[in-house]
């Protein structure tokens, strides 16, 4: 029997029809180009459409910077709310794989409707000179699609990465060996489709048109989508495990029930089923940690449950279901240590961007690059560095610590928060040498570029990108690793709202610096004329923000204790909780 056990994954994952899934016919690399694909074309498509949008409310629908931008925010934190939709559907009722598929319909036909927008006569506004004027339905029209692809979007990426992961098997230790490796080649995909929609798609949309610029994006959503579908028949998905909300309040109502219940010292008295299978849908068990010792009344078996018979889920939860709440109790933490990375990351869209503005763009006498266009240099890093980290880094590092990934994933996060402070360094002291040649040459009302190349940029740029590898990938694979097995599309789509709220966090600090250095009078901070101002301050403070935030990070890190399946206990018996 055993032998023929072999064939088969032991994670619970089935083909499309709920069959075991073949081990050696179905998952591993063979499965991931066709979802890597399936990214690049969907993050060239988001980033192609969304990069050059605020240019395009102005132009096409007529609205001011300040509409526009604030037009432009909104959608993008939309987009980063929706995940949650996708995410509670798939791992409540529909799977990763039916949740991609019906969302990306959706986002096919958002970006249809958009590019339609953008070339159909009467849907597209009338221009005169140069000035458009659009009607409200045609206006309408544009939102409408626009929101279109945020809820479409928001289905796929909180399952993208999940699914991709899906396809190594956690309990073939080779297999699991290379989950680490995927998720470093999915962030490359990301960036591979960034770093085209960044240049060329922008190119596009300034130089030849509209029509061209939104209709190329929906061409290569389109080709994601076959991409997908194309491997089909070798992916590995995992059963949805019902409604997590639902779970997660059982045990709060079962603990708040029993409130007065003694747990007993002899934790294997606590109620789960005999048998190897979870009481949870596609979750293996969980073992009982001592953390959050409240929640462990939800599975005390008084005589009243023994009397009753069948267990009701509102008074009697299992040990597996208490522990999936404690493992997100745990991630919390985690999870708002990235906000301030988050805020430091969004400075390239806005701080370095205004910086940028002032310094000679000039390459030669006749070109120039735009001050936003540096951004590819934090493309490129990545796409540098992720193979540096998976080929080289890793390898070497294993060799030291003895550890299959090299790193923790705990200490991969905490090396990106400490790069992203050197990121901040090297964006003030390029102020200040900024600001040292304005008062020394008195060019506080000059309108022509500081004599400063615009490349002395990069270094910022580049490091920002050698921490994302670090943190983001890092917390990607965190995410996944340490949710519980029925509840990691959730946990994606909790690790994305660190972009959302790094956004937010920003704006709250901007506006609060310009609210208090501005009183009196004064100019502040962050002018308008940024040659009177003092950005090299704001730099400072977010970097003492994040040197504040790594020191919380470690205290956190150093409390985390990982999760621990049936399996995993069984193998690291006696050795205690892994701690980073």
């Amino acid at each position: 029997m055993a032998e023929v056990d072999d064939r088969y994954t032991k994670d619970g994952t089935t083909d499309l029809k709920g069959n075991p899934s073949v081990k050696k016919d179905t998952g591993t690399w063979k499965a991931c180009p066709y979802i890597l694909a399936n990214e690049c074309c969907e993050r060239l498509a988001y980033y192609g459409m969304s990069t050059n949008l605020v240019n395009f409310m102005k132009d096409r629908l007529n609205e001011g910077s300040a509409a526009a931008a604030n037009n432009v925010t909104n959608w993008s934190g939309t987009c980063y709310i929706t995940p949650f939709i996708g995410a509670f559907l798939a791992d409540a009722y529909l799977g990763r794989f039916w949740t991609i598929s019906s969302f990306m319909m959706v986002y096919i036909a958002g970006l249809t409707l958009l590019t339609l927008s953008a070339s159909v006569n009467g849907l597209k506004p009338k221009c005169v000179d140069g000035k458009c004027h659009p009607t409200g339905s045609q206006t309408g029209t544009v939102f409408v699609a626009l929101y279109l692809i945020a809820l479409g979007t928001g289905g796929i990426k909180p399952c993208v990465s999940s699914f991709g992961a899906d396809q190594f098997d956690e309990n073939d230790p080779v297999e699991k060996k290379s989950k680490t490796s995927f998720f470093n080649w999915f962030y490359f995909s990301i960036n591979i489709g960034a770093l085209i929609a960044s240049s060329v798609l922008v190119y596009i949309q300034t130089n030849v048109g509209w029509s061209w610029g939104f209709g190329i994006p929906a061409v290569c959503m389109a080709i994601a989508v076959v991409s997908f579908f194309s491997g089909t028949r070798l992916y590995r998905n995992q059963k949805p495990g019902g409604s997590p909300l639902t779970r997660i309040a059982q045990v709060l109502v079962a603990s708040v029930r029993k409130w007065q219940v003694q747990v007993p010292e002899d934790k294997s008295l606590l109620y789960e089923l005999t048998d190897k299978e979870s009481a949870i849908e596609g979750s293996r068990k969980l073992k009982h940690s001592n953390q959050f010792k409240f929640l462990d009344k939800a599975c005390v078996e008084t005589q009243d449950d023994k009397d009753v018979g069948a267990a009701n889920p509102w008074r009697l939860c299992t040990v597996t279901q208490v522990e999936e709440l404690k493992s997100i109790v745990r991630l919390l933490p985690i999870w708002a240590s990235g906000i301030v990375f988050s805020t430091v990351y969004s400075q390239m869209s806005t701080m370095f961007v205004l910086q940028g503005n002032t310094l000679d763009p000039h390459i030669g006498p006749h070109f120039k690059i735009p001050a936003a266009s540096l951004s590819i240099f934090d493309t490129l890093s990545v796409i540098m560095w992720v193979p540096i980290y998976d080929r080289i880094l890793v390898p070497v590092v294993r060799s030291i610590t003895g550890r299959e990934r090299g790193f923790t994933q705990l200490t991969r996060m905490g090396i990106g928060l400490v790069i992203s402070i050197f990121a901040m360094l090297a964006a003030g002291f390029l102020e200040i040498v900024r600001l040292h040649i304005i008062h020394r040459d008195n060019l506080y009302d000059s309108t022509d570029y500081i004599p400063i190349s615009i490349f002395w940029q990069i270094p910022q740029y580049f490091l920002i990108g050698a921490a994302e590898v670090f943190t983001f990938i890092g917390q990607l694979e965190f995410f996944y690793d340490q949710a519980p097995d029925a509840m990691r599309s959730m946990c994606s789509a909790l690790s994305l709202t660190t972009n959302a709220l790094g956004n937010y966090l920003s704006t709250l600090l901007v506006t609060i610096v310009t609210h208090i250095t501005t009183k009196n009078g004064k100019l502040g901070w962050i002018p308008d004329n940024l040659n009177r101002g003092h950005l090299d301050y704001f730099y400072w403070l977010l970097a003492i923000l994040s040197v504040i935030n790594f020191l919380v990070y470690l205290l956190i890190s150093n409390w985390y204790t990982y999760k621990k399946t049936a399996d995993d206990f069984e193998d690291d018996m006696g050795n205690g909780a892994r701690k980073d």
